[in-house]
């Protein structure tokens, strides 16, 4: 068996590129129970969610405003008719991602989400930039809904200038900045109540919820009984049911694809469930569902209604009503937006602290995020810098024109887990970083499968020297002479190597097709994306990305999986059916969808994303939990587990 410090593993001209792909470990029994041995216990949170506390924090976090919106918009300028359509396109392309999710939910049920799980199956350099993402969306997306309250509670008070003095917007002048009161209070109130507990906030949010389904609801049977009393007018259109064909109706679906972001906040809470394995994927996937029936059957009646040519586009569900004679109705919509609003804001919210804290756990962030409260068992500290940060924007700045980077940190989260699910099944981590404590325990087993393989002559103990490594980050180095590989993980006996070099081509074969397929991916998207290239040029393009995806795709799909996906991780929990396709069409869709975001968008985006650079190089490199890290071999951490408990 060969042992390496994390020195020794990054080591050479190459170190400080390799620790951008450091793995970390799976928190298991072992590791949380020597958590709590070394006095970090404080820092688990409470375990009191399940599948109602989960299904409430999907769909509450899912379902917001804009499905009083995006109605008119989408049916007037892409779908006609055909909006219901539209909206079960993007519900399927966001189930995709919610099976990916599921699964490693259920395997890896840690704070984090995708951060949490590109860390595990990608890298820390890969993970940082999606946790660091994340925190952007979440600010500005929890900010942008907050600005979004005050002008749906001032049509309460019977018009935009409605609301009391202390609530309504001002503006300041000499600074040319409008200001939101109200945003703010709102987001305040929500960052003391995510401070209290979890069951507690999300019993508050599933309460808010049930109103906005209630007036959805309402939009359901009413819209329906005027529908068949007029003869569903939207519906009978010399036009047809396709007035913009299929791409149109496509087009659409592209659209009504960010209606569904949200359910991934339930992975955000998986370390709070008390039977992950079981709820996780069961509350996703009961969220995904309500959401896309809810909007399916909105949409169907809205459509129904009115002509989408005359359609509203501001407020699209009330104006409905309205051209009926129900003016009444524009009340109990209005509540429905507000309530939606408000849960939305507490999913946008909840999220951060969590991410936060793994980010610190993890040593990339200042330890002050990590800490958990002892009575309500939350990360108040950086709930409370979360409130304060997205209030502060809340207040002084109209973000809206920032909304389109809250999608670039979804949609990188999407691929990357997509990704990561990719890498469990065909080449998961076959070596297990163990904190260097544990080194007394790891030489012990070391020396005993070595002495079992080898004659004793056999054997050399090598200290690695490297430029720069003190002499206390070098670990002995247990190597045999005549290995098959340059970096082996466990060296089996003599009658084995054939398996082990099939097993090591096999893993290399798969790491190459997922690669290409990647690259594929991102060549054929980018260049049907890019419609200002001359038709030989693009085509040519779409087809060589073609080709590498579909034999990145082939390949996958012939090679066997890895075995030890059947005990990486948390077993018996979700299995993503359909892999290889399922991740890939997944990364895919993602992929297009991110690349079609726009050049200002992803301007301001690399901006965040230098900054994290620069953040991660200065801070999270040098503190990273990994830095001291000794690597084993994945099938013999039980037993090193073992035998550090069984010494005195």
């Amino acid at each position: 068996m060969v042992v390496q410090s994390d020195t020794q593993k990054n080591g050479g001209g190459f170190g400080g590129l390799r620790t951008l792909v450091r793995r970390k470990q799976v928190d298991s029994v072992h590791t949380k129970s020597s958590s709590s041995s070394s006095g970090h216990g404080q820092n688990q949170l409470a375990k009191s969610l399940t599948i109602p506390h989960l299904i409430a924090i999907g769909v509450g976090s899912t379902i917001g405003a804009g499905v009083y919106i995006l109605v008119g918009t989408v049916a007037r300028e892409h779908s006609g008719p055909a909006l219901t359509f539209s909206f079960l396109i993007a519900g399927i392309a966001a189930a995709l991602s919610a099976f990916c999710y599921a699964e490693l939910a259920s395997r890896c049920p840690s704070a984090g989400s995708a951060y949490h799980y590109s860390y595990i199956c990608v890298g820390e350099g890969v993970a940082w930039l999606i946790g660091w993402a994340l925190i952007l969306e979440y600010t500005i997306g929890g900010s942008a809904v907050a600005r979004g309250i005050s002008p749906n509670l001032a049509l309460l008070f019977g018009g935009p200038n409605s609301l009391p003095s202390f609530l309504a917007r001002h503006t300041i002048p000499w600074l040319g900045v409008t200001v939101d009161p109200c945003a703010a209070i709102l987001v305040f109130v929500v960052t003391g109540l995510l401070c209290v507990g979890i069951k507690e906030s999300t019993f508050v949010q599933g309460i808010v919820t049930v109103a906005n389904l209630c007036a959805m609801i309402f939009v359901i049977i009413a819209g329906g009984y005027l529908g068949f009393k007029t003869g569903w007018p939207g519906y009978k259109l010399s036009s047809g049911y396709l007035p913009f064909g299929a791409d149109g109706m496509l087009a659409g679906a592209s659209t009504v694809f960010f209606a569904y972001i949200g359910f991934d906040s339930v992975a955000s809470t998986a370390e709070e469930v008390k039977n992950p394995q079981r709820d996780l994927p069961m509350g996703i996937g009961f969220a995904l569902s309500i959401c896309c029936t809810l909007y399916m059957l909105v949409s169907a009646i809205i459509v129904g209604l009115v002509p989408y040519y005359a359609m509203d586009p501001d407020t699209p569900v009330s104006s409905a009503f309205t051209s009926h004679g129900i003016h009444w109705a524009a009340y109990i919509i209005t509540v429905g937006a507000c309530t939606a609003l408000c849960s939305t804001l507490m999913g946008s919210i909840l999220p951060q602290p969590r991410i936060l804290m793994a980010m610190a756990r993890d040593g990339l962030l200042p330890s002050f995020f990590s800490d958990v409260n002892k009575s309500t068992q939350v990360p108040v500290k950086s709930t409370i810098v979360t409130g304060l940060l997205a209030g502060t924007l809340a207040f002084f700045m109209d973000v809206e024109q920032l909304s389109g980077m809250v999608s670039v940190g979804t949609l990188l989260a999407f691929t990357m887990v997509a990704i990561s699910v990719l890498i469990l099944r065909y080449i998961p981590p076959d070596e297990v970083p163990l904190p260097s404590s544990l080194q007394e325990a790891i030489d012990s087993v070391s020396l005993r499968y070595n002495i079992s393989n080898s004659s004793p002559g056999d054997l050399e103990v090598e200290n690695t020297k490297n430029d720069g490594i003190t002499p206390e980050e070098n670990a002995p180095l247990l190597v045999t002479k005549g290995s098959p590989n340059e970096y082996p993980l466990l060296e089996k006996a003599s009658g084995q190597c054939n398996s082990l070099v099939n097993e090591v081509n096999r893993r290399k074969i798969a790491g190459w097709a997922i690669i290409i397929t990647c690259i594929g991916v991102l060549i054929l998207t980018s260049a049907a994306s890019s419609l200002y290239l001359n038709n030989p040029l693009r085509f040519t393009l779409c087809g060589f990305g073609g080709v590498l995806l579909s034999s990145g795709l082939i390949i996958l799909t012939l090679i066997d999986q890895d075995d030890a996906r059947h005990s990486f991780g948390h077993t018996g929990g979700f299995i993503c059916p359909f892999v290889p396709v399922l991740p890939i069409a997944c990364i895919l869709i993602n992929v297009y969808l991110l690349i079609n975001l726009g050049a200002a968008t992803w301007t301001r985006v690399s901006i965040w994303l230098v900054v994290g650079i620069l953040v991660y190089a200065s801070y999270g490199r040098k503190n990273s939990s990994l830095r001291n890290a000794v690597y084993v071999p994945a099938a013999h951490v039980d037993e090193i587990y073992e035998s550090s408990n069984s010494q005195p």
